[in-house]
Protein backbone atom coordinates (compact mmCIF):
# COMPACT_ATOMS: atom_id res chain seq x y z
CA UNK A 1 0.00 0.00 0.00
CA UNK A 2 1.59 3.38 -1.17
CA UNK A 3 1.51 5.82 1.39
CA UNK A 4 -0.42 9.42 1.15
CA UNK A 5 0.98 12.36 -0.77
CA UNK A 6 3.21 14.42 1.48
CA UNK A 7 1.03 17.28 0.89
CA UNK A 8 -1.92 15.96 1.59
CA UNK A 9 -0.79 14.07 4.94
CA UNK A 10 0.78 17.75 5.82
CA UNK A 11 -2.74 18.72 5.20
CA UNK A 12 -4.07 16.60 7.99
CA UNK A 13 -1.76 16.01 9.96
CA UNK A 14 1.01 17.97 10.43
CA UNK A 15 1.70 19.47 13.82
CA UNK A 16 0.63 23.19 14.17
CA UNK A 17 0.20 25.27 17.03
CA UNK A 18 -2.58 25.06 18.44
CA UNK A 19 -3.07 28.86 19.23
CA UNK A 20 -6.11 28.86 16.38
CA UNK A 21 -7.93 25.36 17.73
CA UNK A 22 -8.55 27.07 21.34
CA UNK A 23 -9.78 30.23 20.15
CA UNK A 24 -12.03 28.55 18.55
CA UNK A 25 -13.06 26.55 21.94
CA UNK A 26 -13.73 29.33 23.51
CA UNK A 27 -15.90 30.98 20.66
CA UNK A 28 -17.66 27.66 20.33
CA UNK A 29 -18.21 28.10 24.23
CA UNK A 30 -19.68 31.26 24.35
CA UNK A 31 -21.61 30.65 21.72
CA UNK A 32 -23.37 27.24 23.38
CA UNK A 33 -24.02 28.90 26.53
CA UNK A 34 -25.71 31.61 25.19
CA UNK A 35 -27.81 29.11 22.76
CA UNK A 36 -28.80 26.97 25.86
CA UNK A 37 -29.46 29.71 28.40
CA UNK A 38 -32.09 31.30 25.41
CA UNK A 39 -33.60 27.90 24.40
CA UNK A 40 -34.08 27.30 28.22
CA UNK A 41 -36.37 30.05 28.66
CA UNK A 42 -38.64 28.48 26.06
CA UNK A 43 -38.52 24.73 27.46
CA UNK A 44 -41.88 24.47 28.74
CA UNK A 45 -43.66 25.32 25.63
CA UNK A 46 -40.94 23.39 23.17
CA UNK A 47 -39.88 20.63 25.27
CA UNK A 48 -42.02 19.44 27.93
CA UNK A 49 -44.90 16.70 27.77
CA UNK A 50 -47.73 19.38 28.20
CA UNK A 51 -45.94 21.62 25.22
CA UNK A 52 -46.45 21.69 21.44
CA UNK A 53 -45.61 18.40 20.86
CA UNK A 54 -45.89 16.02 24.47
CA UNK A 55 -43.86 12.76 22.39
CA UNK A 56 -41.11 13.06 20.28
CA UNK A 57 -41.72 12.50 16.75
CA UNK A 58 -40.61 9.06 15.55
CA UNK A 59 -37.81 10.66 12.99
CA UNK A 60 -35.98 7.77 11.64
CA UNK A 61 -32.67 6.78 12.52
CA UNK A 62 -32.56 8.86 15.66
CA UNK A 63 -32.52 8.69 19.64
CA UNK A 64 -32.33 10.66 22.85
CA UNK A 65 -31.71 10.39 26.19
CA UNK A 66 -35.12 11.89 26.33
CA UNK A 67 -36.64 8.70 25.17
CA UNK A 68 -35.71 6.64 28.24
CA UNK A 69 -36.24 9.04 30.96
CA UNK A 70 -39.80 11.52 29.51
CA UNK A 71 -40.45 13.79 31.86
CA UNK A 72 -40.06 17.04 32.15
CA UNK A 73 -38.12 16.39 35.02
CA UNK A 74 -35.36 14.48 32.51
CA UNK A 75 -35.24 17.72 30.39
CA UNK A 76 -34.27 19.96 33.08
CA UNK A 77 -31.49 17.83 33.80
CA UNK A 78 -30.96 17.58 30.48
CA UNK A 79 -30.34 21.34 30.21
CA UNK A 80 -28.69 21.57 33.44
CA UNK A 81 -25.51 19.12 32.14
CA UNK A 82 -25.49 21.13 28.76
CA UNK A 83 -25.06 24.73 30.55
CA UNK A 84 -22.69 22.92 32.99
CA UNK A 85 -20.49 20.82 30.09
CA UNK A 86 -21.01 24.74 28.00
CA UNK A 87 -19.00 25.95 30.52
CA UNK A 88 -16.22 23.19 30.87
CA UNK A 89 -15.59 23.55 26.47
CA UNK A 90 -15.51 27.59 27.67
CA UNK A 91 -12.80 27.31 29.91
CA UNK A 92 -10.77 24.19 28.73
CA UNK A 93 -12.07 21.83 31.94
CA UNK A 94 -11.79 18.07 31.19
CA UNK A 95 -12.53 19.08 27.48
CA UNK A 96 -13.16 16.09 25.84
CA UNK A 97 -15.27 14.89 28.29
CA UNK A 98 -17.52 18.20 27.83
CA UNK A 99 -17.41 18.37 24.33
CA UNK A 100 -19.00 14.55 24.58
CA UNK A 101 -21.50 15.86 26.93
CA UNK A 102 -22.34 18.36 25.06
CA UNK A 103 -22.95 16.35 21.87
CA UNK A 104 -25.13 13.97 23.44
CA UNK A 105 -27.53 17.02 25.35
CA UNK A 106 -27.89 18.65 22.05
CA UNK A 107 -28.67 15.62 20.45
CA UNK A 108 -31.53 14.67 22.89
CA UNK A 109 -32.42 18.38 22.66
CA UNK A 110 -32.50 18.51 19.11
CA UNK A 111 -34.43 15.38 18.39
CA UNK A 112 -36.95 15.55 21.11
CA UNK A 113 -38.80 18.50 18.99
CA UNK A 114 -36.93 19.24 15.27
CA UNK A 115 -39.53 21.56 14.64
CA UNK A 116 -38.12 24.10 15.96
CA UNK A 117 -34.25 23.29 15.31
CA UNK A 118 -32.86 25.46 12.43
CA UNK A 119 -29.43 24.09 10.16
CA UNK A 120 -27.40 26.79 12.76
CA UNK A 121 -28.47 24.50 15.65
CA UNK A 122 -27.39 21.34 13.51
CA UNK A 123 -24.02 22.75 13.09
CA UNK A 124 -23.48 24.17 16.69
CA UNK A 125 -23.73 19.97 17.37
CA UNK A 126 -21.82 18.92 14.68
CA UNK A 127 -18.80 21.45 15.92
CA UNK A 128 -18.97 19.73 19.22
CA UNK A 129 -18.23 16.07 17.97
CA UNK A 130 -15.30 17.92 16.03
CA UNK A 131 -14.18 19.57 19.83
CA UNK A 132 -14.64 16.17 21.27
CA UNK A 133 -12.56 14.38 18.79
CA UNK A 134 -9.50 17.06 18.81
CA UNK A 135 -7.07 18.70 21.48
CA UNK A 136 -8.84 21.87 22.24
CA UNK A 137 -7.53 21.71 25.62
CA UNK A 138 -3.95 21.94 25.09
CA UNK A 139 -3.95 25.60 24.98
CA UNK A 140 -6.02 28.47 26.72
CA UNK A 141 -7.05 26.51 29.04
CA UNK A 142 -7.93 25.28 32.96
CA UNK A 143 -6.53 21.82 31.35
CA UNK A 144 -3.75 23.26 30.47
CA UNK A 145 -2.51 24.18 34.27
CA UNK A 146 -3.64 20.77 35.74
CA UNK A 147 -1.65 18.86 33.16
CA UNK A 148 1.06 21.62 32.79
CA UNK A 149 1.47 23.51 35.81
CA UNK A 150 4.68 25.34 35.30
CA UNK A 151 4.84 25.67 31.70
CA UNK A 152 3.82 29.08 30.40
CA UNK A 153 0.54 29.81 30.33
CA UNK A 154 0.38 31.34 27.09
CA UNK A 155 1.98 28.63 25.26
CA UNK A 156 0.81 26.80 22.08
CA UNK A 157 1.66 23.11 21.81
CA UNK A 158 1.92 21.57 17.69
CA UNK A 159 -1.06 19.05 17.35
CA UNK A 160 -2.72 17.71 14.09
CA UNK A 161 -5.05 20.31 12.73
CA UNK A 162 -7.53 17.22 11.95
CA UNK A 163 -10.48 19.40 13.54
CA UNK A 164 -9.89 22.64 12.53
CA UNK A 165 -9.98 20.72 8.94
CA UNK A 166 -12.69 18.79 9.16
CA UNK A 167 -14.61 22.34 10.47
CA UNK A 168 -12.97 24.17 7.32
CA UNK A 169 -14.52 21.26 4.95
CA UNK A 170 -18.04 21.59 7.05
CA UNK A 171 -17.98 25.23 6.14
CA UNK A 172 -17.00 24.83 2.32
CA UNK A 173 -19.78 21.77 1.79
CA UNK A 174 -22.60 23.89 3.52
CA UNK A 175 -22.11 26.80 1.38
CA UNK A 176 -21.60 24.37 -1.94
CA UNK A 177 -24.75 22.10 -1.21
CA UNK A 178 -26.26 25.37 -0.39
CA UNK A 179 -26.27 26.73 -3.58
CA UNK A 180 -26.71 23.49 -5.35
CA UNK A 181 -29.60 23.32 -3.29
CA UNK A 182 -30.97 27.06 -4.38
CA UNK A 183 -30.78 27.00 -8.07
CA UNK A 184 -32.69 23.66 -8.21
CA UNK A 185 -35.65 26.46 -7.46
CA UNK A 186 -37.01 29.27 -9.70
CA UNK A 187 -36.66 32.69 -7.21
CA UNK A 188 -32.78 32.17 -7.37
CA UNK A 189 -32.52 31.63 -10.95
CA UNK A 190 -34.74 35.10 -11.48
CA UNK A 191 -32.95 37.17 -9.11
CA UNK A 192 -36.01 37.69 -6.60
CA UNK A 193 -35.47 35.08 -4.04
CA UNK A 194 -33.99 38.15 -1.52
CA UNK A 195 -37.16 39.90 -2.03
CA UNK A 196 -39.50 37.14 -1.27
CA UNK A 197 -37.68 35.88 2.19
CA UNK A 198 -37.16 39.91 3.24
CA UNK A 199 -41.20 40.13 2.87
CA UNK A 200 -41.80 37.49 5.77
CA UNK A 201 -43.55 38.86 8.40
CA UNK A 202 -42.97 35.73 10.71
CA UNK A 203 -39.48 36.40 10.84
CA UNK A 204 -38.74 39.78 9.57
CA UNK A 205 -36.36 41.61 12.06
CA UNK A 206 -37.08 45.22 10.76
CA UNK A 207 -39.97 46.67 8.44
CA UNK A 208 -38.12 47.77 5.09
CA UNK A 209 -39.63 50.07 3.14
CA UNK A 210 -41.85 48.54 -0.13
CA UNK A 211 -39.71 50.24 -2.69
CA UNK A 212 -36.71 48.35 -1.05
CA UNK A 213 -38.43 45.15 -0.92
CA UNK A 214 -39.95 45.06 -4.16
CA UNK A 215 -37.11 46.86 -5.97
CA UNK A 216 -36.10 44.39 -9.23
CA UNK A 217 -32.49 45.93 -8.94
CA UNK A 218 -32.20 45.53 -5.60
CA UNK A 219 -33.44 42.09 -5.07
CA UNK A 220 -31.22 40.83 -8.50
CA UNK A 221 -28.12 42.49 -6.70
CA UNK A 222 -28.78 40.88 -3.27
CA UNK A 223 -29.66 37.45 -4.70
CA UNK A 224 -26.93 36.88 -7.27
CA UNK A 225 -24.99 38.72 -4.72
CA UNK A 226 -25.63 35.89 -2.16
CA UNK A 227 -25.01 33.38 -4.52
CA UNK A 228 -21.38 34.65 -5.65
CA UNK A 229 -20.51 34.70 -2.14
CA UNK A 230 -21.81 31.38 -0.83
CA UNK A 231 -19.97 30.11 -4.24
CA UNK A 232 -17.11 31.75 -3.14
CA UNK A 233 -16.68 30.90 0.58
CA UNK A 234 -17.00 27.10 -0.60
CA UNK A 235 -14.01 27.87 -3.38
CA UNK A 236 -11.65 30.89 -2.73
CA UNK A 237 -11.50 30.51 1.28
CA UNK A 238 -9.00 27.87 0.38
CA UNK A 239 -6.80 30.21 -1.06
CA UNK A 240 -4.87 32.43 1.46
CA UNK A 241 -4.52 35.57 -0.61
CA UNK A 242 -8.19 35.55 -1.17
CA UNK A 243 -9.42 34.43 2.09
CA UNK A 244 -9.37 37.47 4.22
CA UNK A 245 -11.44 38.95 1.56
CA UNK A 246 -13.74 36.08 1.57
CA UNK A 247 -14.48 35.66 5.14
CA UNK A 248 -15.05 39.61 5.14
CA UNK A 249 -17.93 39.29 2.58
CA UNK A 250 -19.21 36.37 4.38
CA UNK A 251 -19.25 38.13 7.75
CA UNK A 252 -21.08 40.84 5.92
CA UNK A 253 -23.70 38.94 4.09
CA UNK A 254 -24.25 37.18 8.37
CA UNK A 255 -24.77 39.91 9.76
CA UNK A 256 -27.00 41.76 6.77
CA UNK A 257 -29.23 37.83 7.24
CA UNK A 258 -29.07 38.07 11.20
CA UNK A 259 -30.35 41.57 11.20
CA UNK A 260 -32.91 41.32 8.86
CA UNK A 261 -34.45 38.14 9.44
CA UNK A 262 -34.97 35.49 12.47
CA UNK A 263 -31.94 32.88 11.95
CA UNK A 264 -31.21 31.75 15.59
CA UNK A 265 -27.90 31.66 16.52
CA UNK A 266 -27.17 30.80 13.13
CA UNK A 267 -24.85 33.24 11.99
CA UNK A 268 -22.39 32.81 15.01
CA UNK A 269 -22.03 29.35 15.05
CA UNK A 270 -20.58 30.07 11.13
CA UNK A 271 -18.41 33.19 12.45
CA UNK A 272 -17.04 30.03 15.04
CA UNK A 273 -16.27 28.13 11.96
CA UNK A 274 -14.67 31.06 10.11
CA UNK A 275 -11.90 31.28 13.29
CA UNK A 276 -10.63 27.93 12.15
CA UNK A 277 -9.38 29.75 8.59
CA UNK A 278 -7.45 31.54 10.66
CA UNK A 279 -3.68 30.42 10.30
CA UNK A 280 -2.45 29.50 13.60
CA UNK A 281 1.41 31.75 13.33
CA UNK A 282 -1.59 34.85 12.51
CA UNK A 283 -3.77 33.40 15.36
CA UNK A 284 -0.69 33.60 17.74
CA UNK A 285 0.42 36.58 17.09
CA UNK A 286 -3.18 38.29 17.85
CA UNK A 287 -3.25 36.56 21.35
CA UNK A 288 0.21 37.24 22.24
CA UNK A 289 -0.85 41.05 21.32
CA UNK A 290 -3.85 41.05 23.34
CA UNK A 291 -1.61 39.62 26.85
CA UNK A 292 1.04 41.94 25.79
CA UNK A 293 -2.06 45.13 26.02
CA UNK A 294 -3.69 43.47 29.11
CA UNK A 295 -0.31 43.54 30.92
CA UNK A 296 -0.28 47.18 29.93
CA UNK A 297 -3.40 48.03 31.25
CA UNK A 298 -3.68 50.40 34.41
CA UNK A 299 -5.19 47.50 36.39
CA UNK A 300 -2.58 44.79 36.10
CA UNK A 301 -0.15 47.65 36.71
CA UNK A 302 -1.86 48.58 40.04
CA UNK A 303 -0.10 47.25 43.08
CA UNK A 304 -2.33 44.94 44.75
CA UNK A 305 -3.71 46.16 48.37
CA UNK A 306 -2.48 44.94 51.61
CA UNK A 307 -5.04 42.68 53.26
CA UNK A 308 -3.57 44.23 56.68
CA UNK A 309 -4.39 47.57 55.92
CA UNK A 310 -2.76 50.66 54.15
CA UNK A 311 0.50 50.82 54.58
CA UNK A 312 2.39 53.24 56.99
CA UNK A 313 3.20 57.21 56.06
CA UNK A 314 7.10 57.25 56.34
CA UNK A 315 8.01 60.08 58.83
CA UNK A 316 10.97 61.76 58.16
CA UNK A 317 13.81 61.54 60.20
CA UNK A 318 15.27 64.63 62.26
CA UNK A 319 17.87 66.50 60.74
CA UNK A 320 21.02 65.49 62.13
CA UNK A 321 22.75 68.73 63.90
CA UNK A 322 26.25 66.97 64.59
CA UNK A 323 27.10 68.59 60.98
CA UNK A 324 27.53 72.14 59.76
CA UNK A 325 25.35 72.85 56.63
CA UNK A 326 28.69 71.95 54.29
CA UNK A 327 28.51 68.57 56.10
CA UNK A 328 31.51 69.35 58.45
CA UNK A 329 31.44 68.00 62.19
CA UNK A 330 30.71 70.62 64.36
CA UNK A 331 34.09 70.97 66.65
CA UNK A 332 33.12 71.69 70.12
CA UNK A 333 34.31 74.99 71.84
CA UNK A 334 37.71 74.96 73.82
CA UNK A 335 37.21 75.47 77.04
CA UNK A 336 39.79 77.08 79.54
CA UNK A 337 40.35 75.88 82.86
CA UNK A 338 42.83 76.69 85.40
CA UNK A 339 45.34 74.13 84.33
CA UNK A 340 45.76 75.26 81.21
CA UNK A 341 46.03 78.80 82.13
CA UNK A 342 42.98 80.33 81.26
Amino acid sequence: MRPPPAGWARFWFAPTPTSTLAVVRIAYGIVLVAWTLSLSFDASPFLSTSGLVPERPPVPWTWSVLDWFPSDAAVGVVFALLLAAAVGVLIGYRTRLAAAVVVVCLLSLHTRNPFVINSGDALLRVFGVYLALAPAGTALSVDRWRQRPRRPFWDFPERSPLALRLMQLQLSAMYLFAVWAKLRGTTWNNGTAVSYALRVEEVSRIDLPAWFTQSVAVSNALTFGTLATEVALATLVWNRRSRPWVLGLGVAMHLLIDLSITVGFFSFVVFVGYLAFVPADTMSRWILAVRDRLRRSPLAASPTPNPSGPDPVPVPSPPDTSLTPTGEPIKEPTRFTAASGG
